[in-house]
């Protein structure tokens, strides 16, 4: 199973850094990633695998918004089945 995730915010260095550190920890394996700065705004979004995740998926979800929130940005984990169902026609 994987996982989109979504960052933005202000552009500072070391989002890629803390987001994949989380990643890492948890062990979440980062398959994708795209990244864009414009002007002084950043966007982030990451496909990650799942299977060996260490811990349930709501408390990797919720660690990342609270990454999200330590630092000023916006971070959503949507689970690929939630995602694909709601662009599903």
């Amino acid at each position: 199973m994987k996982a989109v995730i979504t960052v933005t915010g202000k552009d500072t260095v070391g989002i890629i850094a803390d987001v994949s550190a989380v990643c890492a920890k948890r062990g979440a394996n980062i398959c994708e990633i795209t990244q864009s700065v414009l002007s002084e705004y950043f966007a982030m979004i990451m496909i990650a695998e799942l299977d060996g995740l260490t811990v349930p998926f709501a408390a990797f979800a919720d660690e990342l918004s609270e990454l999200g929130k330590s630092k000023t940005l916006d971070i959503h984990t949507m689970h690929e089945d939630i995602f694909n169902t709601m662009h599903h026609i």
